[in-house]
């Protein structure tokens, strides 16, 4: 089912039905790996993602659930994501070729993309209890499902505007104080940190699409620009940390050089069209957002009651 909460049913219930309707979705490509394994366990993270931020919206009510599951999850993707994020590295190369500038250029990626293949090979052979871990990941999600069916969240539609009030301002906040660390200081942590405020905004304004104008929608859509530009940004910093960690998996001198070359230009790039980008995503007052989102809810649900 969609990933969407609506404002004519119980938000509990209607917060029950994703989360449930995530995981099962996440044990159902785990299982059946339709695509192969590691499609289906980069198909899973996502569900993950999605999960987490859904758990935040109810923190101010359900503070231990909220913080459990979180970690549940993240804990569930960390135990799949080694031959993902390796895969993940191989496609950064691949992008970077597309933009490469010389012949050169190309032939040092060419390098780097195989010299990235064999590192995933080795990652791939080496995990030989990764069927234990997608079993062990599997239960896990059970048990979240088991989860759900002890949470009790207070009820009523103006507790959970102000529930959403108070999740949508903490967000804005977090997302607005990470745009001034990248403008501040411009590292690769600081973009990390306003990558994953951009994938939390953009999973809470799919959350409560039925709820956004037209001129939201577009929000929508330029958000997820965003974090797909800031996603580039991010693998090309763990590109960079894996050459710099292991130098001689990547060529000579020269061929070193121009791969740096290559990442730190695009970098730079990205950048730029991000903080230009997410001034016209980024809220200028959380607050104000927060409650336009409290008031929709409400004029949503009386409107459908």
């Amino acid at each position: 089912m969609a990933f969407r909460i609506r404002p004519s049913e119980p938000f509990d219930a209607e917060f029950r039905r994703v989360a449930e309707s995530q995981l099962r979705q996440a044990i159902a490509v785990l299982r059946d790996q339709p695509d192969g394994e590691h499609p289906a366990i980069h198909a899973a993270r996502k569900r993950f993602k999605r999960l987490r931020a859904l758990y935040r919206l109810v923190s101010s009510d359900a503070k231990a659930f909220s913080r459990r599951e979180n970690e549940r999850m993240r804990d569930i993707g960390r135990s799949l994501s080694s031959v993902r994020d390796a895969t993940a590295l191989i496609e950064t190369v691949d992008y970077l070729a597309g933009l490469a500038v010389s012949p050169e250029e190309i032939a040092a990626l060419g390098f780097a993309s195989q010299a990235l293949i064999d590192r995933r090979d080795r990652i791939a052979a080496a995990e030989t209890d990764r069927a234990q871990t997608i079993d062990q990941a599997i239960a896990a999600c059970e048990e979240a499902i088991a989860a759900l069916e002890m949470l009790d969240l207070p009820r009523g539609e103006c507790r959970t505007a102000r529930r959403l009030k108070r999740a949508f301002t903490k967000h804005g906040r977090k997302t607005k104080a990470a745009l001034f660390a990248c403008r501040l200081a411009p590292d690769a942590e600081a973009f990390h940190d306003l990558r994953k405020c951009g994938q939390t905004g953009w999973m809470y304004l799919t959350l409560f699409a039925d709820l956004y104008p037209s001129a939201l929608g577009a929000l929508k859509r330029e958000t997820k620009q965003l974090v797909d530009l800031l996603g580039h940004e991010h693998d090309l910093s763990v590109l960079t940390q894996t050459i710099n960690e292991s130098p001689e998996l990547f060529g000579d001198g020269d061929t070193l050089a121009l791969l740096l070359g290559a990442i730190i230009t695009r970098q730079q790039a990205i950048r730029e069209e991000a903080l230009a980008r997410a001034g016209t995503v980024v809220a200028d007052h959380p607050k104000r957002e927060a409650r336009i989102v409290a008031r929709l809810w409400l004029e949503a649900a009386e409107a459908l009651s």
